[in-house]
């Protein structure tokens, strides 16, 4: 399905630079860092990162903005961030904020605006996946501080995988489809009597749910069965060429001055002008049903590609890829399907870009030789013949020696 979206999601996002603006300045507590619309803090001994992170911070700003078009001069005050080196004052100072901690980092809103913040544990393992699921509500709720519950929950698990490379500065996003068949299975069965609809998700707020079962089965604001159904409902408007303007204009009648059962219901009229909630309760499952994973276009593709069906293949391949840029898996074997149709040119670049994202070296050096060997570039063919022996000279060797063997008569 072509998506409709505002993001480069699998390429550099952002090329911008931080504010001009931007100031460093240190105590012996810590340092202290500001961006355009941030200013960061590190505890004693986080100081070394802080400046990736800014820059970190302000790509994802800007990304997000992409989509929901706010005015950052409406900001009240910069978005604050707050990092600690250590796992015990990280501890320490989130237990003192709610009572418990939370891993790798959490995003703190109160009422008073000064001690809204996003505290981050660097270095931890949870670090990456938390830090894109909190910067997200601390941008909205920077906006917007009594969101639908269904966006605030779904975006935030759609930008999750809204990663940084600090290498190269940039954002990368592979949308992730873990929860799709869960979605799937969601949609069609019943939770307190109503079917978790676009409409009973997008209505959440409006609804007082009092979850009596022993086993906290019933779709509350913040149960899993509700963030589930909130990302795959984001998914659908971000995947939809039809809905994905309803969703980006429904972004203009969210009020900073209203709560979350009246930014719903905002939401709802503004959809219900263009919208025939049976029509789309009918789409949004037949979404969920055609969506694939990652997974699941791999095993097609291969499947039939061993039946020799390569326009199929080819097509699962390529979706793959879309769906994961990063992975190595969907370039080899397009790259089997281009020599299989003698376009050895772009078979190479197939390979090539595989071995760039992780492929075994033996393998798609192999690969390369006999695609180099086919298309007549014998010297080629036998460097990267020799480089897969070298690479596994247990699988490769003699099967290596038996075709340069062959090349010589």
């Amino acid at each position: 399905m072509k998506k409709k979206i505002w993001l480069l999601l699998s390429a550099v996002l952002f090329a911008g630079s931080l504010s001009a603006q931007a100031a460093m300045g240190a105590s012996s507590q810590g340092t202290s860092f500001s961006t355009a619309h941030y200013e960061l803090f590190a505890e004693a001994g986080a100081e070394g990162s802080l400046s990736s992170l800014a820059r970190e911070m302000e790509l994802r700003f800007e990304e997000y903005n992409r989509l929901f078009r706010f005015n950052p001069a409406t900001l009240s005050s910069p978005l604050r961030v707050r990092v600690f080196q250590s796992p015990a004052a990280y501890d320490s100072y989130v237990r003192a904020q709610l009572g418990s901690s939370r891993a790798g980092a959490v995003y703190l809103h109160f009422n008073n605006i000064e001690r809204r913040e996003l505290v981050i544990h660097r270095g931890s393992a949870e670090e990456a996946f938390m830090v894109a699921h909190q910067a997200f509500i601390q941008f909205f709720r920077g906006f917007i501080p009594n969101p639908p519950s269904w966006m605030r929950e779904g975006f935030a698990f759609y930008f999750n995988t809204l990663n940084f490379d600090p290498r190269e500065e940039t954002l990368i996003f592979e949308e992730n489809l873990a929860w799709l068949e869960t979605a799937r299975n969601l949609s069609s069965q019943s939770f307190s009597s109503q079917n978790l609809s676009p409409r009973e998700i997008i209505l959440r707020d409006t609804v007082q749910i009092h979850d009596t079962s022993p086993a906290g089965s019933v779709a509350g604001i913040y149960s899993r069965d509700f963030q589930i159904s909130s990302w795959a409902l984001v998914s659908f408007f971000m995947n939809s060429a039809h809905h994905f303007r309803s969703l980006t204009e429904s972004f203009m009648v969210l009020s900073p001055q209203l709560s979350a059962e009246q930014n719903s219901m905002a939401v709802m009229n503004r959809l219900s002008l263009w919208i025939d909630f049976y029509d789309l309760d009918m789409e949004f499952r037949s979404y969920l049903d055609s969506r694939r994973t990652f997974g699941e276009l791999m095993e097609n593709g291969v499947r039939s590609f061993a039946t020799g069906d390569y326009i199929s293949a080819e097509l699962s391949f390529l979706t793959a890829q879309s769906q994961r840029p990063s992975h190595f898996g969907p370039y080899y074997y397009l790259g089997l399907i281009y020599y299989e149709g003698g376009l050895f040119d772009l078979a190479e670049e197939s390979y090539l870009l595989s071995l760039e994202h992780g492929a075994d070296e033996a393998l798609v050096s192999f690969a390369l030789g006999v695609n180099a060997v086919s298309a007549d570039r014998i010297g080629e063919g036998r460097n990267w013949l020799e480089r897969a022996a070298a690479a596994d000279p247990a699988r490769y060797r003699s099967r290596v020696e038996t075709l340069l063997e062959r090349l010589r008569f």
